[in-house]
């Protein structure tokens, strides 16, 4: 195999659907974005868009790019038994592979998964209890996180069915002593999704330092959850937040657009 290297990946616009090259756009900046905010580890963890159409496919990071690398014509396209759509030298993360294909099957409305191991949300991962509703943050996503529990490094296709199960009907998931995953129906819904748990997570780590932690009332925990519906709200990532992290990414580097 080619030394990976994004300038490497020719342009695929003009092979593809105006559909798919935005969807091509948007994966690859969310995929700068958590690289901007130090959410990446390295050329590990993945990102997936489900590719626009009746088709089953989806758009992954090429495995051997760092985060910062990919722009939208590296990202591979590929069927949900692994097969490559588009002609690559690249290859997807085997775990990736398994964690997202089962995602993408059996949720029609996962158009964009996101799975991370970072240090703050994977050390909540770690703890009794999960999240906590410690923080505004937290209150207003807590009843939306599923479990799973650890069976190793996700190279088993068999443990699909188990990881959609324990996720049922929710969009965020604290995979035990492993990492965090958040789900949307744009990549601009899954991205503020991890942006709101990846935060909560930080502000728990910090907050356990503390001696004694004063803990909000019940009345007050079920204000927040109704009132953090807003942040269900598609309008709010799509036509609000998104485009505000784009225009920062735009002003850092644009080429994750190529």
């Amino acid at each position: 195999m080619k030394t990976a290297t994004a300038q490497s990946a020719a342009s695929v616009k003009d092979r593809v659907s105006p559909q798919e090259w935005q969807q091509r756009v948007d994966l690859a900046a969310a995929y700068r974005l958590v690289a901007h905010y130090g959410w990446d580890d390295m050329i590990f963890t993945h990102i997936s868009a489900r590719v626009p159409g009746p088709e089953h496919h989806f758009l992954i990071n090429p495995y051997g790019l760092l985060f910062d690398e990919i722009t939208a014509s590296s990202l591979l396209k590929i069927d949900l038994e692994g097969n490559a759509v588009m002609e690559s030298e690249y290859k997807p993360n085997a775990a990736g592979f398994t964690i997202h294909s089962a995602i993408h099957e059996a949720r029609e409305d996962a158009k964009c998964v996101m799975h991370l191991h970072t240090v703050d949300g994977t050390a909540v991962s770690a703890m009794e209890g999960g999240l906590q509703p410690l923080n505004q943050t937290s209150m207003i996503i807590v009843n939306d996180i599923a479990t799973h529990e650890y069976e190793g490094i996700a190279f088993n296709l068999e443990e699909r069915p188990r990881l959609v199960n324990d996720l049922g009907a929710k969009n965020l998931m604290l995979l035990w002593n492993h990492g965090t995953l958040a789900i949307g129906g744009s990549v601009a819904q899954a991205f503020l999704r991890m942006y709101i748990f990846e935060r909560a997570c930080s502000m728990q780590v910090r907050s356990m330092a503390a001696a004694a932690l004063h803990r909000p009332d019940e009345a007050s925990l079920a204000t927040t959850r109704e009132q953090g519906k807003m942040f269900g709200d598609p309008r709010l990532a799509d036509k609000l937040a998104w485009p505000a992290l784009l225009r920062k990414l735009d002003r850092i580097d644009r080429s994750y657009a190529s």
